[in-house]
């Protein structure tokens, strides 16, 4: 190569480099990292991205050279001069890919055994995944539900996940971690939050009609909040229709405007009346029965995508008091919205 070739070998490597930088640096690719897995695991991705910035450098800075410097006629048909190969450059370019792979490996392998750990005395949280709901179950704090993940700042969790009806996914931006939950099977996950506030669960596995609206809240609290949060939830308390209402996820299929609900995948509750009424049938015994035997009556151009185990699910009490909250507030007798 002569000396302009390597010329331009170096400058066009140095812009691409530089405006490859740029790219990487400017746009605001991850959400803010708020969990110890998750900087690990920020770690490896731009570990990875400033190898890739490099290789492309290389590579652009070779094809730009050979561009310029080693271009033919457009009516020259010779054929080029014969190239034996070059062992020693081969043998290059193939060694520095290998320790990059091999170094991306060792990395990734190091955080992912890191990230399966958890601080002292963690708190143990079973997360239940239904069409089209989280539920957020803890063993420590006498198996209180909530519809909310809720965590302790620079405290792990240790989430052990499972659907129930189809596969689901668990995934909290900015905790990054995602993790599949199973019908037949456990799965695990560790997180350590290093900030207080709210961010959203999303699931993130086509779980069915109402996969877009599958979405909670996992909310890191103080110690001293989350410790006064806990004992005022497991205190015993008087049932509620709506609680019970916001704790099976009834309002992300639904329509319901005494819990300042929006679904659109199921039939709106406002006009309960006027399902019962269609169905020849008294609104209590109605309600009740599209609970615990969604089939048994589905409203015209809505579909069926009510899970079918709700009668596993709540406790005789806690349906005698949602079925008296949804017959209270189910009143409407007149044409119904229907389904989104």
């Amino acid at each position: 190569m002569t000396r302009r070739s390597v010329l331009q070998l170096i400058v066009i490597g140095a812009v691409a480099g530089a405006l490859a930088t740029v790219v990487a640096l400017a746009l605001p690719w991850l959400p803010h990292v708020a969990s110890k897995e998750g900087e690990r695991i920020d770690f490896v991705f731009w570990f990875v991205t400033w190898i890739c910035i490099a290789v492309f450098a290389i590579v652009a800075a070779v094809l730009g050279t050979a561009l310029l410097s080693f271009r033919v006629p457009l009516d020259d048909d010779q054929d080029g001069p014969p190239i034996h190969g070059h062992t020693k450059l081969e043998i290059w370019w193939t060694a520095i890919p290998a320790v990059l792979v091999t170094a991306i490996s060792i990395v990734s392998a190091v955080v992912l055994a890191e990230n399966g750990k958890a601080t002292a005395n963690p708190i143990r949280v079973n997360v239940y995944a239904q069409q089209f709901a989280w539920t957020f179950q803890y063993p420590g704090y006498k198996n209180v539900s909530l519809p909310n993940l809720y965590l302790e700042k620079g405290r792990s969790v240790e989430l052990t996940l499972r659907s129930r009806d189809v596969i689901h996914s668990f995934w909290v931006p900015q905790f990054r971690q995602k993790q599949d939950l199973l019908p037949d099977q456990d799965t695990k996950l560790i997180i350590t939050p290093t900030l207080t506030g709210e961010f959203p669960v999303i699931c993130t596995e086509l779980c069915g009609l109402g996969h877009a609206v599958m979405r909670t809240r996992a909310i890191v609290m103080t110690p001293d909040g989350f410790a006064s949060y806990m004992t005022k939830a497991t205190k015993p308390q008087k049932l509620s229709g709506l609680a019970i209402f916001a704790a099976q996820g009834c309002g992300s299929c639904h329509t319901l405007s005494a819990a300042k609900s929006s679904g659109v995948t199921g039939p709106d509750l406002d006009y309960l009346a006027a399902y019962a009424k269609r169905a020849g049938k008294p609104l209590d015994a109605f309600v009740r029965e599209s609970i615990l035997a969604p089939g048994a009556y589905i409203e015209p151009g809505c579909a069926n995508t009510m899970p079918p185990n709700f009668k596993e699910l709540i406790q005789p009490k806690q349906l005698d008091a949602l079925v008296a909250y949804l017959v209270k507030n189910g009143t409407k007798t007149t044409a119904h919205k229907g389904c989104g």
